[in-house]
Order: C-alpha cells, then structure tokens, then sequence
C-alpha cells in the first residue's frame, strides 16, 4: 500500500492516478475509470472526478493507494 501526500481537502480521483504515476495522461485516467478498472473503498468507480479524501482506498493495475493531509 502507498500513501499519497495531497495538501487540499480531496484530490479528484484521476488527478490521484496521474499524480501517482499510474498512468501518463489524463485522457488514460478517464479511459480507465470508465473501463471499470479503478476500485474506490473496493467497489469500481465510473466517476473520473470523484473526490477522493483521506481514508479512501484506491486499488488499480495491482497496487492500492490511500490519502493522507499533509502534517
């Protein structure tokens, strides 16, 4: 599991995969999503712009992330 840092109340949930490095563009994080192949809290999420806040799990191509504030 990786932790993701952000410094605002949420990150959009294709703005966390770009950040991430898990994909190049955000036309793959659209094209991903709405594939079905992103889970959010173990469910698949079609919404690219679904805010993802600290506490949230992302699973994608294998690897898990979760969010925290920065300290």
């Amino acid at each position: 599991m990786r932790e993701i840092t952000i410094t605002t109340e949420f990150i959009k949930l294709q703005d966390l995969l770009k950040f991430a490095g898990l994909v190049e563009t955000g036309g793959e994080a659209k094209e991903r999503v709405q594939a079905g192949e992103v889970l959010v809290g173990g469910e698949p999420c079609l919404q690219r712009g679904k805010k993802i806040r600290p506490g949230d799990q992302v699973r994608f191509n294998g690897e898990t992330l979760t969010v925290k504030y920065a300290d």
